[in-house]
């Protein structure tokens, strides 16, 4: 007579699967993400901030390129509210009211740049490739020009809300070099990886 397995082992096999299934998907995840910032300069901020794209993004550079102008947007979207915040309670005085005037206006600029980079990103193609990969770079490179241009003027580092609007303006600038360098990235990668699964 063949003695059928105690269903709780059967449940607690099935549970050991799906965990290590679980584990084995998130490995290749957190491997996807890793080698996705290995060009960036500030990678640990890159996985960070696109570990969420690991399974989706997969290794298709054109995925990562618009994962990391995407999460670059929100950041500045981010800053951007914080600034007009700072702006309309009054909290910057003097040379520092001014100088946050032109830190509002560099981050306007900079959403722009960003946001017609994510459209071209959304609709590359292989007949424009290189002349839509010069477009990006001069959007990002204006864009990051832009939010370090917003930290000029500043007097009085000490002084509890500069101290904090530089903090924020320099995460979000490191941010948006992670997208230019992934956007470099599908550059040098080519043509053939642009419609990659």
């Amino acid at each position: 007579m063949i003695t059928l397995p105690h269903p709780m082992f059967l449940f607690l096999l099935f549970l050991s699967l799906l965990t290590s299934t679980g584990q084995m998907v998130f490995a290749k995840g957190k491997e996807n993400v890793t080698e996705a910032c290995s060009v960036t300069r500030y990678q640990s901020l890159c996985i960070h901030s696109l570990s969420q794209f690991s399974n989706t993004a997969g290794r298709s550079p054109s995925k990562w390129a618009r994962a990391g102008v995407s999460v670059s947007i929100g950041e500045v979207k981010n800053v951007k509210a914080y600034l007009a915040e700072l702006k309309k309670h009054g909290l910057m005085k003097g040379r520092n009211k001014v100088a946050l005037s032109d830190c509002v206006e560099c981050f306007s600029y900079a959403l722009d740049e960003l946001h017609r980079s994510l459209g071209v990103l959304r609709r590359l193609s292989k007949s424009t490739f290189s002349t839509q990969m010069g477009d990006l770079n001069t959007w990002i490179s204006a864009a990051l020009t832009d939010e370090e241009t917003c930290l000029e003027g500043f007097e009085g580092e000490n002084e509890k809300h500069v101290k904090v609007l530089q903090n924020r303006v320099q995460n979000v600038s490191y941010i948006t070099s992670n997208a230019l360098a992934l956007v470099n990235k599908l550059a040098t990668t080519g043509l053939g990886r642009i419609n990659d699964p």
